[in-house]
């Protein structure tokens, strides 16, 4: 396996290289000015902007402010946020923990959803169970965060009083009292991201096992007379988390973007606040920081695929 890692880091390298290159090319041509609004300031010299312009070489061609910036990033400078005047890393160190511990509770919810839910569906196709299961998750994937945000909002934030709808970072407790209150706003933010994505993997398990439910060697496994339970976890439940893996790793990153509605209506201080202000302020370095890191999990969530293909199914070497 050491040597697999070792190729597959090396190719995306030079994918990141281009990724990064795009990326900083489209913010680089796109309308807007870090420093726009010192142009209409009357209390700013103009000596003063030039300054700052020269400073951080906004005047420079794209290729050589490219060059800059990935040389800064080689040695672990991410940048300087024009707006909230400090290191970009920094912001990012105080947003990410929010948004992955939101993200990740939401994403297991999801999948203690999705396999039981899935599996059971899959093993007695159109029995009740199964219709009903397939109209609820018709009805989770169908409506987008935003609405069910709002949704729970109104139930139970406003009319019944149970759950903060702001989260806050500065909750004044210690002890098991700030666990609780933070348990309390989370369980709203992590509850529309979970079912939401519980229910479009549901409907994805529940094909994959019947995919799998009906081969020869599941036939076969039955005729030597082991228990259904036996059969189903161990042979068909095994094959048919390969392509579920493949889903969940690349649909991943689209979590993270869903998750910056999800922040903005809950008021959560996570990385997708952090980017719709970049974008509202235009705020290049965060945004570049940013959108680079959601290129880095895209290409890190597949290698964890690959490598959990070769534990589902031992046929699969990594060579």
């Amino acid at each position: 396996m050491g040597p697999y890692l070792l190729r597959r880091l090396a190719i995306a390298l030079p994918s990141l290289l281009g990724i990064s290159l795009v990326l900083f090319t489209v913010l680089a041509l796109a309308p807007g000015d870090p420093f726009g609004e010192l142009a209409t300031n009357p209390n700013v010299p103009p000596e003063v902007q030039l300054a700052l312009r020269h400073q951080f070489g906004l005047d420079d061609p794209i290729w050589q402010r490219y060059l800059h910036w990935l040389v800064a990033m080689l040695h672990g400078n991410w940048g300087y946020s024009f707006v909230s005047r400090v290191d970009v890393d920094i912001l990012i160190r105080q947003r990410v923990p929010v948004t992955l511990a939101i993200i990740g509770a939401s994403q297991l919810l999801a999948l203690a959803i999705a396999l039981p839910v899935g599996i059971v569906a899959a093993t007695k196709p159109y029995s009740l169970f199964d219709k009903v299961a397939n109209t609820i998750a018709f009805m989770g994937f169908s409506l987008p965060t935003f609405f069910t945000g709002l949704l729970l909002i109104l139930l139970f934030s406003i009319k019944l009083h149970w759950l903060p709808f702001v989260f806050r970072s500065d909750i004044a407790a210690t002890g098991w009292d700030w666990w609780w209150r933070q348990f309390q706003q989370s369980i709203m933010p992590i509850a529309v991201l979970g079912l939401f994505q519980g229910a479009s993997w549901t409907r994805f398990v529940r094909s994959a096992v019947l995919d799998v439910v009906r081969l020869d060697y599941v036939t076969t496994a039955r005729s030597k007379g082991l228990a259904e339970r036996v059969v189903v976890l161990r042979h068909v439940v095994r094959n048919a988390l390969i392509p579920v893996v493949t889903l969940v790793a690349l649909t991943m990153p689209q979590v993270f973007g869903g998750a910056i509605v999800t922040e903005q209506i809950f008021r959560i201080p996570g990385i997708g606040s952090l980017l719709i202000d970049a974008i509202l302020r235009n705020d290049t370095p965060v945004i570049m920081a940013v959108t680079f890191v959601f290129a880095c999990l895209v290409i890190l969530f597949n290698l964890v695929a690959d490598l959990l293909y070769g534990w589902l199914d031992p046929r699969i070497s990594f060579r």
